[in-house]
């Protein structure tokens, strides 16, 4: 993406977050490169009045005059701060959150591909470490302040005539070619840098994660970690000392150059001041004026200099944010509200391979299931299970064939309506820091409570919510209080179930939630699956034959093909059926237990 795009895509979406906070900043610029070129022109009249006419009213209302801006446009200036320090964190923080958005709203599909994962990494690490986008903001205002500045400055060197401009400009190529070649040292110093950062960022993490201590303490990993993240961060250091030794070069021919300036200043008008050999001698104000103008112009368009290679390097830092936000999203897939309940559901023919992969996971995959159908999905490790899953969710899209809901191609339907139809409690579901009724509801404590008891207490969590001082308002966790609870794995899943139930959903989908459970507390559960689910349709997968038995249907998968879709009875009439074989095997092994 060219920097001109990638500079239009980021203004419009900063305006789109906070269009004060941007004309805060060009006001900013504006009364900034206004007060630069009052301090330069108005001394002269000053100086001029001092030493040639000394009269005492202009004199006193030329130092008004200097005394005024400076009190006028320092107040803004400090005003103008401390509204941009309270707005500064806050566009930050929008930003961020933009980006947290985004990566929640692209197709399912892109975060498990090792190019997006490394692409959300990068777009997170730029804009959260390196502070890339609150630098291009600032940057982009810097640049503009600059520019108002350098326009006086240059209108008031033109005057004098064109040979000092000429010069300076001179010389201030040479220091930009210095800082381009500088900038390009340091762009690749971070290319260079940043997967050793990652790896460093990944082992050092690890050794914070409290969920993982268990096993780094009992296999004694802990030497082996220390080892890895010793070896990255002297890896850093080096790179870094090599970087700097190259800066300290660049600083070095940056100050000659900047010390030339300035003579070549001083000494042009002052030859101007002594005499007219290169032009009408000037008086002691505009000797004042000129050299001020000067200096401030060469310090201003190397720094103008600057703030464009800074932003070219900020947007080339931000390059995976950019293309991470121009992104699909999956609510413009589909236009057509799906308005009412899901009364049908039918895969016709689909194949499904995962990205990277040339094996087929699901093969011609055909079958029909009616509204309040309860079905069991089995089938050996690797069938397809939870693949058939993630398309009817619409994480994953068919390569070929359809999957049909009520007549429709499920791609045709709006987003948001479709999956509000859906609830799915998945094998690697999460909880959250927050009071076990926002985790069942989704929603602000206090609402629904008498609901959620009940949801409760179909779970079979009432007993555990009873001995708790607080009940649904205890929060999940200790992480942010101490008076929080921590719950066992199967009271976890029962949480994630009541969360599923509690959406107002047609269908329901159960991945192994109940992997975590004792058989005997599985099997409470499914024995009262009827009820809980209602005249819902539902999927679930389990590895425990028997809970299929309260199912209408199994569909048997093998190899990414349906080899049987029927009854549990049914199926235990053939004697060739993969689904009898794996219910006998089940049974002996529960018997001999």
């Amino acid at each position: 993406m060219k920097n001109g795009k990638k500079l239009k895509l980021f203004f419009s979406l900063s305006w789109s977050e906070a269009p004060s906070y941007i004309l805060l900043l060009i006001a900013n610029t504006a009364i900034a490169g206004l007060q630069t070129v009052a301090t330069v022109v108005l001394p002269k009249y000053l100086i001029d009045e001092l030493t040639g006419g000394r009269d005492l009213s202009r004199i006193a209302l030329t130092s008004a005059l200097i005394l005024g801006s400076n009190l006028f446009f320092g107040w803004l200036a400090r005003f103008m701060k401390r509204c941009l320090s309270v707005q500064n964190p806050y566009m930050n923080q929008r930003l961020e959150r933009r980006l947290s958005e985004k990566i929640m709203n692209v197709p399912y599909e892109r975060l498990e591909e090792p190019y997006y994962l490394d692409l959300k990494e990068r777009a997170a690490f730029a804009c959260i470490n390196q502070q890339a986008m609150q630098g291009l903001i600032t940057g982009l205002a810097d640049l503009l302040q600059k520019g108002i500045t350098l326009f006086g400055l240059a209108v008031i060197l033109v005057t004098l005539g064109p040979l000092l401009p000429a010069i300076l400009l001179l010389l201030v190529g040479v220091m930009l070619l210095l800082q381009k070649k500088h900038a390009k040292n340091m762009q690749a110093i971070h290319e260079y840098i940043l997967p050793i950062n990652r790896r460093y960022g990944y082992y050092v993490n690890l050794c914070f994660n409290d969920e993982l201590q268990k096993d780094i303490r009992l296999y004694d990993m802990a030497k082996m970690l220390g080892e890895r993240v010793d070896y990255y961060n002297q890896e850093i250091t080096q790179v870094f000392g090599d970087y700097r030794r190259k800066e300290g070069v660049y600083m070095g021919l940056y100050s000659i150059v900047n010390d030339l300036q300035a003579a070549v200043s001083y000494g042009y008008v002052g030859l101007r001041a002594l005499s007219s050999r290169l032009g009408p001698r000037i008086s002691l104000g505009s000797f004042t004026m000129y050299v001020n103008a000067a200096v401030q112009f060469c310090a201003g368009i190397t720094d103008f200099g600057r703030a464009v290679i800074r932003i070219n390097q900020l947007l080339d830092y931000l390059d995976p944010f950019m293309e991470l936000m121009s992104l699909p999203e999956e609510e413009e897939k589909g236009s057509v509200p799906l308005a009412g309940p899901i009364e049908s559901i039918e895969f016709n023919q689909v194949d499904f391979t995962y990205p990277g992969s040339e094996k087929k996971v699901l093969d011609q995959v055909s079958f029909h299931v009616q509204k309040g159908e309860k079905i069991s999905v089995v089938g050996l490790n690797g069938a397809g299970k939870t693949t058939l899953i993630k398309l009817l969710c619409r994480l994953y899209e068919p390569q070929s064939g359809e999957i049909r809901v009520n007549g429709r191609d499920i791609r045709e339907y709006e987003y948001r309506s479709y999956t509000a139809q859906l609830a799915a409690v998945f094998q690697d579901y999460r909880l959250f820091a927050f009071t076990i009724g926002e985790n069942i509801s989704g929603r602000a404590a206090g609402e629904d409570e008498a609901r959620l008891k009940e949801l409760a207490r179909q779970v079979g969590l009432n007993e555990k919510l009873a001995s708790l001082p607080d009940g649904l308002h205890t929060l999940l966790g200790k992480s942010y209080d101490e008076n929080g609870t921590e719950l066992s794995g199967g009271q976890q899943q029962k949480i994630a179930i009541a969360r599923a139930l509690y959406k107002e959903a047609s269908l329901i989908i159960l991945d192994e939630p109940t992997s975590a459970l004792d058989p005997l507390a599985e099997a409470e559960i499914y024995e009262n699956f009827n009820e809980l689910a209602g005249g819902k349709t539902a999927f679930y997968i389990s590895h425990r034959m028997s809970s299929s038995v309260f199912c209408d249907k199994i569909l048997v998968l093998s190899g990414g093909h349906v080899s049987d879709f029927a009854s549990h009875a049914e199926l235990m009439q053939k004697k060739d059926s993969l689904y009898r074989q794996l219910f006998e095997t089940q049974a002996r092994n529960y018997a001999k237990g």
